[in-house]
């Protein structure tokens, strides 16, 4: 199998030993972003709104460093420090697709890296 790692600087570093995005095949793996500004690699701790924006701004971000967009996205991971915050991210989730919405679980869990309040992953078709 042919395997690509994709790497950018729009979006932050990995903060341990894994890729931001892995290209195997027709798929594009990206790994689980936390809201970092990629500027100077602080974690943002603002609203859970503002937090989830940045998390899908760097998304976006290594989705266009793989060539791919938004509406390539098959399938989402949304992690949870708190599930009470669910209709807000929904609400910031659902702004970056126009319809055809990717398969996606949204759970609960008890910590996330940087003790961040929201993760999201996904899977791309390329």
């Amino acid at each position: 199998m042919n395997k690509k790692i994709i790497q950018t600087t729009d979006a932050p570093a990995a903060i341990g030993p894994y890729a931001q995005a892995v290209r195997a095949g027709d798929f594009l793996f990206v790994s689980g972003q936390i809201p970092i500004n990629p500027a100077d690699g602080q974690l943002i701790r603002s609203t859970i709104t503002e937090e989830t924006h940045q998390i899908m701004k760097n998304i976006g971000a290594i989705l266009q460093a793989a060539g791919l967009r938004y509406e390539n996205i098959v399938k989402t991971s949304i992690f949870l420090l708190n599930m009470d915050d669910f209709a807000a991210v929904n609400e910031v989730y659902a702004s970056y697709f126009s319809g055809n919405y990717p398969a996606r679980e949204t759970v609960q869990v008890a910590r996330l890296p940087k003790d961040a309040r929201v993760e999201i992953s996904v899977v791309a078709v390329c």
